[in-house]
């Protein structure tokens, strides 16, 4: 069902995955850091901005051919699978659906050729799930506004030199009151206060960031003041398919490893793969690596076709993420021992696909929506 062109970007994306990207993965994990060449690598295969039309240096792809280069670059290195969907979408896809021609040449243009990251500070310490919650504020002055808050969780933003960022403009108006902006993450008062220690994904920056007395011009601010929250969510379809495909990558990469260790691996005198007991393990783990890429692919090409699929990419991402959960744990099972350890990457590869049921909305958010769709 795919076209010459889908298999031509996803074979790309593999070949690029497990060259430049799977080798090095420990290490990168170990330094806390994606080294700047890959970013410059990634830029130039056109993978910073898949989905962006040329006329603004993107790519020009479509969702399915997205999807499938998540699910490769996932395959290959978790942490730099969240880096390029946070740079695809939300942040370029926010750029190019609601920015003007000015802010586009002057932000979207180098973000989707990929000539630097991009970073989306939405979330707050107190505000996650109910992303209508914000205590930052913009304060209207007679050049633009003066922005003072406080963001968590923001990824990418320690190597990133662009942000997408939200705060209250008029904070009596709840999520009326929201707007958008973007700004250069070296402007003054845009502050970067900690890289968190986290379970996984240790080369993907997360950071908790400080605004303080951050000015803003009037152009930077993106739409309406007072459209911040529907331009939040405006990315959600895109943006959870991405973390769909991520997790889907993240299971194909273990599962490939559980099943060729279970051919080479020999006990009672034959390959464990011979088995029943490992037979069924692997067959369920086929089963659900099967159904999470139709789910994935099945919310891009209802994109695609622009078609709503708030409900299908919902379920994208709640399946793809709790069957990643399954399955590595399950790889880990397969190799035993090995599996607990470090050299055979599989926990590692645990450890990063379990935020994938909490950012993007948790695996509870998914529900909710989900059944608000089909009530």
């Amino acid at each position: 069902m795919l076209t010459d062109e889908q298999v031509m970007i996803r074979d790309m994306a593999r070949n690029y995955a497990q060259e430049r990207l799977a080798p090095n993965a420990q290490a990168r994990e170990k330094a806390g850091a994606i080294e700047p060449e890959i970013v410059t690598e990634l830029g130039e295969l056109g993978f910073l901005g898949m989905t962006i039309d040329p006329d603004w240096g993107g790519a020009g792809a479509d969702y399915v051919s997205y999807a499938l280069a998540l699910i490769e670059i996932a395959a290959g290195d978790g942490s730099v699978s969240t880096m390029v969907s946070v740079h695809n979408a939300p942040v370029c896809a926010v750029l190019d659906r609601f920015g003007s021609d000015e802010q586009k040449e002057r932000w979207l243009r180098p973000l989707a050729e990929g000539q630097h990251i991009g970073s989306f500070a939405l979330t707050e310490p107190q505000a996650g799930s109910d992303a209508s919650n914000l205590k930052s504020k913009a304060a209207r002055t007679n050049e633009g506004y003066t922005i003072n808050g406080a963001k968590q969780f923001i990824s990418s933003a320690r190597i990133g030199k662009t942000t997408v960022l939200f705060a209250m403009t008029d904070p009596e108006a709840g999520k009326k009151g929201m707007s958008c902006f973007v700004c250069a993450n070296d402007t003054p008062g845009f502050n970067v206060v900690r890289v968190e220690e986290k379970l996984g994904q240790k080369a993907s920056d997360s950071c908790a960031l400080a605004f303080e007395d951050m000015k803003l011009p009037f152009e930077d601010r993106i739409g309406e003041e007072g459209q911040g929250y529907a331009i939040a969510l405006s990315s959600l379809e895109a943006g959870r398919i991405g973390i769909a495909a991520q997790a889907t990558g993240l299971a194909q990469a273990a599962f490939d490893r559980a099943l060729a260790y279970a051919k080479e691996r020999t006990a009672f005198g034959k390959p464990i793969f011979e088995l029943q007991a490992v037979q069924f393990r692997l067959s369920e783990m086929a089963t659900d690596l099967e159904a999470a890429k139709n789910l994935v692919l099945n919310a891009a090409r209802m994109k695609d076709r622009g078609e709503p699929c708030m409900k299908e990419a919902c379920m994208a991402k709640l399946f793809c993420a709790q069957a990643a959960e399954r399955i590595t744990s399950e790889a880990i099972q397969v190799l035993g021992g090995y599996g607990y350890l470090a050299d055979f990457d599989i926990e590692r590869m645990y450890r990063d696909q379990k935020v994938c049921q909490i950012y993007e909305g948790t695996n509870d958010i998914q529900k909710l929506v989900i059944a608000r769709q089909l009530a």
